[in-house]
């Protein structure tokens, strides 16, 4: 455990950003899963919608810095290939 004070209150920053974080990455995990859930069952529409969110939901964690931008993109570029091979 630290002891000074400044590293206390770093370590205390450090976990509510990896809080924030985790949460964040779970959504999007979830939000991928329900994607490729649609997609399975045939609902075209609804995974546009889903992926709608899910790429906006991409952006913004890369902006913020939760994921690399690069990754983000890739992401979108694989999901929107995956719903084209699909509906086409």
């Amino acid at each position: 455990m630290p002891t000074r004070k400044s590293a206390i209150k770093s370590l205390k920053k450090s976990i509510k950003r990896y809080q924030r974080n985790k949460s964040v990455r779970s959504e999007l995990a979830t939000r991928e899963k329900k994607f490729n859930t649609l997609l399975n069952e045939n609902k075209f529409d609804e995974a546009k919608d889903c992926l709608k969110i899910l790429i906006k939901r991409l952006d913004q964690a890369a902006s913020k810095g939760i994921i690399h931008k690069n990754k983000a993109s890739r992401k979108k570029s694989r999901l929107s290939k995956k719903l084209n091979k699909f509906t086409s």
